[in-house]
This record gives C-alpha cells, sequence and structure tokens, in this order.
C-alpha cells in the first residue's frame, strides 16, 4: 500500500494496483475511488495507526497519528522507523525490533513506548501490532495501532469501575432501559428486590414492588428527560417476597445513561443505584419521636403544676400526651376499692378530635362484657394492646368507644399501692396500631394521671 501525498493521509492502492474506473452501471460505492474510501476508513478511526513494509518504511499514517504526534502524513510516510524524529535515537533500534518482530509472531503484540512528538515532548503510547501477510502467505509488513496511554487507561478504568459496580459494589445497581424494565442487575440488587438476577430481567418493576412503585417510576422518567437529580433521594417502599410483604427505606441515586457514538444525546435507559437504609431511618424516627414524647412530659408537667384542682391536671397531662400519639382517651375510674364498675369520668369528644375533659353529669357507669381490653387491664394491673380485625365501627361501638377506633391501648391507673382505674388511648385506621414502645410511654402517663386522681381524691 502507498500514501496519497496530496491528500494528506493515505491511499488505498497497493503498489501494483490500477485506479478504479467508475463506470455508468457501478453503485455509489463501487464508484468512489478505492484510495478515498480507505483514506475515509483510517481517518475515521479513534486509534492513531501506521504501517510498515516489510523493509520497515512506513506506509500509511492517519489523522489520530498525527493528532496525537503532531507528525502529518506528508512528513511519516515513506520515513524508515521512528528513528530520528518520533523516537529518541538511543531507544530507536529496540522499538524497531519490537515492532516489526509482529511480522513473524502470531497473533498481536501488546508494547508500550515513549514517542516523541513534533514539538519536543514525549507521549507515552500503547501499540498493538500485527503482521501483514502478503502473497503466497508471505510476510508483507506490520501494522500498528496506538494510543496514549493514559487514554487507554481512562477506559480501562471505566470498564474496571463498571464490572466492580455490578459485581462487588456496596450500592445495588440496576440499569433499566427507557421502557423502565431492568437490563442489568447486580447481586445485592437482586437480594434486595428478593429474586434472582436472571429472573429479574425484563420484568416490570411493578411486580416486584408493591407499594412506592409510582413514585420510583416518576424518578425514572423524569432522569429520562431531564437528567439526574442534584442528590440522593430517599423513598419508602414495601416489596413482595416469598416471606410475604417487606417495608424498606431506600436512599436512591440516578445517572441518565446516553450513547457516547450519537452525535445528538440519545438516552439509552438509567442507572438506578440505591442503599437500604432502613435502620438507620427507623432508628432516627425513634430518636425523633423519643425527642417529641419526652419534651411533651415536660410541657405537660409545668401545666400541671399550675393546676389548683388536681382533676384539670389529669386532663391537661392527657392532652400533652395525646399529640401525635392518639386520636381519643377516655379514664374509667373505680369509685372504690370492690366497686364493680368501673365509671367514666374523662374523655375526649366522640366526634372528632378535642380536648379531655370530665364527663358531663359526673360520669356514667360503663357495663363492660367480658374479656374487654379494659377489664382485662384492671384484672392484670398492666397495659393491654387490641386491633379490630375486620368490621372496624362495630367492634369499637361493641366496646363502648369512639365509632372511628380500631387501636386500643389500655393501660392500667394505680397510685400507692391501689388500683384507681383505666385510661384507654385509641387511634383511628390512619395511624398504625400501637407497640411495645407505644405501651411505656403510655404507662409513663398513666402514672402522673393516677397521681393527679389519687390527689383529688384526697382532698
Amino acid at each position: 500500500m502507498s500514501a496519497s501525498r496530496t491528500s494528506g493521509t493515505t491511499d488505498a492502492l497497493g503498489p501494483d494496483e490500477d485506479p478504479v474506473n467508475e463506470s455508468p452501471g457501478t453503485s455509489a460505492a463501487e464508484a468512489m475511488p478505492g484510495s478515498e474510501l480507505l483514506a475515509a476508513l483510517l481517518d475515521g478511526m479513534d486509534a492513531a495507526l501506521c504501517a510498515f513494509d516489510a523493509d520497515g518504511t512506513i506506509t500509511h499514517w492517519n489523522r489520530e497519528a498525527e493528532r496525537i504526534l503532531g507528525w502529518s502524513a506528508q512528513e511519516a510516510v515513506g520515513r524508515h522507523g521512528f528513528a530520528g524524529w518520533a523516537v529518541r535515537s538511543a531507544d530507536a533500534a529496540d522499538v524497531q525490533a519490537r515492532l516489526m518482530a509482529a511480522m513473524d509472531a502470531p497473533g498481536r503484540q501488546v508494547n508500550e513506548f515513549a514517542l516523541l512528538r513534533k514539538d519536543g515532548g514525549r507521549v507515552l503510547v500503547r501499540t498493538q501490532s500485527a503482521g501483514v501477510r502478503g502473497a503466497e502467505e508471505r510476510p508483507a509488513g506490520v501494522y500498528c495501532a496506538f494510543s496514549e496511554v493514559h487514554a487507554q487507561i481512562d477506559l480501562e478504568r471505566a470498564i474496571a469501575l463498571s464490572e466492580a459496580l455490578l459485581d462487588d459494589a456496596a450500592w445495588g445497581v440496576v440499569l433499566v432501559d427507557v421502557d423502565l424494565r431492568p437490563t442489568v442487575v447486580n447481586s445485592l440488587a437482586a437480594r434486595a428486590l428478593g429474586g434472582d438476577r436472571a429472573a429479574l430481567l425484563g420484568r416490570p418493576l411493578g411486580e416486584l414492588i408493591v407499594q412506592g412503585v409510582e413514585d420510583l417510576e416518576g424518578s425514572l422518567h423524569h432522569v429520562l428527560a431531564e437528567g439526574p437529580p442534584p442528590a440522593p433521594a430517599e423513598l419508602w417502599v414495601t416489596l413482595r417476597t416469598p416471606e410475604g410483604d417487606r417495608r424498606r427505606c431506600w436512599r436512591n441515586g440516578f445517572l441518565r445513561l446516553a450513547s457516547p457514538l450519537a452525535e445528538e444525546p440519545v438516552p439509552l435507559g438509567v442507572g438506578w443505584l440505591f442503599q437500604d437504609v432502613t435502620a438507620a431511618k427507623l432508628a432516627e424516627q425513634e430518636a425523633d419521636r423519643l425527642r417529641f414524647r419526652t419534651n411533651q412530659l415536660h410541657r405537660a408537667a409545668g401545666s400541671a403544676a399550675e393546676c389548683e384542682d388536681p382533676m384539670e391536671a389529669a386532663t391537661s397531662t392527657l392532652d400533652y400526651a395525646l399529640a401525635g400519639f392518639a386520636d381519643h382517651v377516655v379514664v374509667d375510674l373505680l369509685p372504690s376499692d370492690d366497686a364493680p364498675l368501673p365509671v367514666r369520668t374523662l374523655s375526649t369528644p366522640a366526634e372528632g378530635p378535642g380536648p379531655c375533659l370530665p364527663v358531663s353529669g359526673g360520669g356514667v357507669p360503663v357495663r363492660y362484657a367480658t374479656g374487654h381490653p379494659a377489664l382485662q387491664s384492671l384484672d392484670r394491673e398492666g397495659s393491654v394492646r387490641a386491633s379490630a380485625g375486620g368490621g372496624a365501627e362495630t367492634w369499637a361501638l361493641e366496646r363502648q368507644w369512639p365509632r372511628d377506633s380500631v387501636h386500643a391501648l389500655c393501660v392500667v391507673l394505680r397510685s400507692r399501692g391501689r388500683t384507681l382505674g383505666v385510661v384507654t388511648f385509641l387511634r383511628t385506621a390512619h395511624r398504625t396500631a400501637f407497640e411495645r414502645p407505644d405501651a411505656a410511654y403510655a404507662e409513663t402517663v398513666a402514672a402522673r394521671v393516677a397521681a393527679a386522681v389519687d390527689l383529688a381524691r384526697l382532698i
């Protein structure tokens, strides 16, 4: 092959070939001269390329080689090796020998050389060389593709990063296409989603996530249209697993994937990275809840201290305790130690939110059925939790509680070793059921209410 001196690139003609003549019956591709076609192909390559004949003379030199070293095709083609211009004299023999060794060796040879730029600077390149065979498979020369080492290292780092993210990352990594279906799932993400890596591919996210999938898909659509958000976002989801539904909190990061080969950015999908932060969020919520409740108890104590009437102090304490804790409260007191029926003495309005007040008319006895949670609390002298399994309105009315109640927590009132009654906290359907930490808080409130009730009876 010989180089074209006029075009400044390369020539597609061999030393003994004739130019391709265009004929009326040929196609556009066939009509293009061979030299122009090869020149376009070589100059369009992302890698620098040069070629040597069997004697070591340069026959081809493309534009990327010119960009890296600064030497044009006119200056490079026809020179014998790199000696005296593109490599130091001390290194010339070794570089030439290692390059030309590829002519007789099978496969490709990879080497790193320090070459000289036209401006005198040095650049470290990584080369891949292979022999060229001529007639009867005899060695005819060598072609050499090379690139700057730092560019090659950047590529290798990018590939290594991708492989590490998809195998060993501490974050779950999912690549989704423009239809929001997973195309790649790493091991941690597969465990978090509760499935096998291969089984998750191509499945709609709605099949894996019971609640929260709308928010997740909305974020993915936004990334495809507008780009990634400036900071990670936290999202609560409920997952469908063989063991049942699980509620988890994920901290999510998103990256829009676009083709680097397109003239305009073409979305290929979204890289979704997430980390399970459920334990940390629950601990944070519990700390906030404890801080709030402690503050409410402090405020309740200050308010009660200013009340002349002990029963007013009891109702004030319950008002502070209800904030963020329950929707209703009722207090049933025992008139005496041997009284058979408790008396509804204090309560909040049954129709909706309101302050805790004494029952009008001085209170009425309540005839609770056997097994009522309030009676269980009195018998055990402890706390009892209960929730409506079905038919919430009937469940509440049968127990003589406000009709919208679905969760109850009954706590006994005791002071000076005596049982004074029971206080019942009630929640509606928009709240979760009472849990053990809620019972501990309610017992603290009940102790203060019992002390106020006991004082009211003494005076």
